[in-house]
């Protein structure tokens, strides 16, 4: 067994892949906001049975085991992640079934481009997805929305992969959806690929024309000239965290390289050499202030992972 007390070896070949894992890989390329300390170990599998493989050695290792998709929706720890960090963003593929419309696609699938596909082919369903930054595998656990779609709304079945390399199919049932949560998000359980329904019949030019509207939209009320992770805050119904945040008086707000965008204030932005530290600094500030004046507490809808020194 690898002595992780000793330093560790740069490359190791998983026996019966063409996969590699390596050590001290930044994560911050890897990751929307730009930030990010190194994983222990990484691995950028490309099949299902290569993350198998990763699996198994990170069990036999006794590592923790953190995926990552797109890097949207995340803000990693200067400190980097122990243990295995699992890239899926190679894992892509998508399959359209004209006989039931339904289109299967892999958990690094950009939703993006999903969305763009369906539409061309004139299929509705997927058109609030055209601005989302991320994967069909963390659309499926954060049940990713916009333009009042969601995930859960199409999602038909998912394909999950447990922390001994066993696979299951899920429905959005057993999923436990609720805005912007599913029981997937304890970090336990990983989506290897989805199903979903779509709507058929539509024509592709008007389908496109709205879903080129919706992105065009989004582009407009949101900025995307810097590095950010999407919406910082889930929304506290019926108030919007951007109105409850700007009216607190915090746009433009900075702490280091990490802003309150002044385009949307839901929007934290790396300006340049933004360190995950102020980030999180600037979210429990933000936080501070909106429930000081509100006595609303905004709860972060991007994720937090890794040590962070006590703010």
């Amino acid at each position: 067994m690898l002595q992780l007390d000793s330093p560790p070896a740069p490359v190791l070949s998983l026996p019966g892949t063409n996969c590699v894992v390596k050590s001290q890989v930044s994560l911050a390329p890897f990751t929307s906001f730009r930030v990010g300390g190194p994983a222990e170990w990484y691995l950028a599998p490309r099949s299902i049975e290569d993350l198998q493989a990763g699996l198994l050695w990170a069990n036999s290792e006794g590592l923790p085991v953190t995926l990552l998709g797109a890097g949207s929706n995340l803000l990693i720890s200067d400190e980097g992640l122990p243990g295995l960090t699992i890239c899926t963003r190679h894992l892509r593929s998508a399959v359209f079934d004209d006989q039931t419309a339904t289109v299967t696609a892999a958990a690094g699938e950009p939703i993006v481009r999903l969305a763009w596909q369906a539409a061309e082919r004139g299929w509705s369903g997927l058109e609030w997805a055209v601005g989302i930054p991320g994967t069909v595998g963390g659309a499926v656990v954060m049940n990713a929305g916009a333009h009042n779609g969601c995930t859960a709304d199409i999602l038909l079945n998912a394909q999950i992969l447990s922390k001994i390399g066993d696979i299951s199919v899920a429905t959005p049932q057993d999923l436990g959806y609720n805005y912007r949560t599913s029981n997937l998000q304890n970090g336990q359980r990983w989506v290897t690929q989805a199903t979903f329904q779509l709507q058929p019949g539509h024509d592709p030019k008007q389908l496109m024309a709205t879903t080129a509207a919706m992105l065009k939209q989004r582009h407009s009320t949101q900025p995307y000239n810097l590095p950010s992770c999407g919406s910082v805050f889930r929304n506290p119904n019926p108030h919007k965290a951007a109105w409850l945040i700007e009216q607190t008086g915090l746009k433009g707000y900075q702490i280091g390289g990490a802003q309150v965008a002044q385009r949307h204030a839901n929007f934290i932005l790396n300006c340049g050499g933004a360190k995950a530290s102020e980030i999180l600094h600037l979210i429990r500030y933000v936080q501070h202030r909106v429930e000081e004046r509100w006595s609303l507490c905004l709860e972060p809808e991007v994720k937090i992972i890794g040590e962070f020194q006590p703010i």
